[in-house]
């Protein structure tokens, strides 16, 4: 199937995608941050099914460490064919009053700047101008670009706008390259992210209020990048797909 890197796929939608994508052959790099026992799990899992799996250490907002993360992705597995930008940062609910710039800069460096940065990355692979095969990326945003997050984290939101923003101006940018760029827009998903915004419970939460009355687990979120990054997709860039429950 390929070379596939999810960036933040210790935990949450990005593990459940790695697993997802190792079952279908995919050679997966596992990218991570802080936990590395929990990537290691996950490389651990894909290997006892038969699989490939590299765990790589990587803080996606700083420009030299994201380009050694390919290079080594490049000595171990050959060029990536799919990248999932999954990795993200939030910080504890607050209004705007509260809000500082460091704290914005830091939202926006992992969750922009990272995004764009493996963008690059594996646009120079992928393209048939560098002599690539072609490729597909998939972009992980959120509901919350749509919505805003009031009272909770603009600032989060604000940077997901902007992931749909590069989706939407990367998939035209190198569609005749052979690469297409989605994204998938997860709404209230079951995962350890909600902890980091001081809300640990926070699905249970507003769950009634959703449509199906319920969150949702990660493996629905990995379904649908595993499409978007399939051929079963061959003709689909620039667009989105919303799992949010009907919210």
């Amino acid at each position: 199937m390929g070379v596939a890197l999810v960036t933040g796929g210790s935990r949450g939608i990005g593990k459940a995608t790695s697993l997802l994508l190792a079952q279908h052959g995919y050679k997966v790099v596992v990218n991570y941050f802080r936990n590395k026992q929990a990537a290691e799990e996950v490389v651990n899992k894909i290997v006892a099914n038969g699989g490939e799996a590299l765990a790589l250490r990587a803080d996606i907002a700083d420009e030299l460490q994201v380009m050694a993360m390919f290079a080594e992705i490049d000595n171990a597995f050959g060029p990536l064919t799919a990248l999932v930008n999954n990795a993200g940062i939030l910080f504890q609910q607050s209004t705007i009053e509260n809000l500082t710039a460091d704290r914005i800069n830091r939202v926006l460096a992992t969750n922009v700047t990272g995004y764009f940065l493996c963008c690059r990355e594996a646009v120079k692979r992928m393209a048939y101008r560098h002599g690539g095969e072609g490729g597909a990326i998939v972009n992980v945003s959120s509901a919350a670009a749509r919505l805003g997050s009031a009272g909770e984290y603009v600032d989060y939101a604000a940077s997901k706008g902007a992931v749909d923003t590069l989706t939407t101006g990367l998939a035209v940018e190198v569609a005749a390259q052979g690469i297409r760029v989605n994204g998938v827009r997860p709404g209230f998903i079951y995962t350890e992210m909600h902890a980091s915004g001081g809300e640990a419970g926070r699905v249970d939460r507003v769950k009634t209020a959703l449509p199906m009355q319920r969150g949702g687990q990660p493996e629905e979120i990995a379904e649908a990048i595993f499409w978007l990054l399939s051929e079963k997709a061959s003709y689909v860039t620039g667009t989105f797909i919303d799992a949010a429950g009907g919210k």
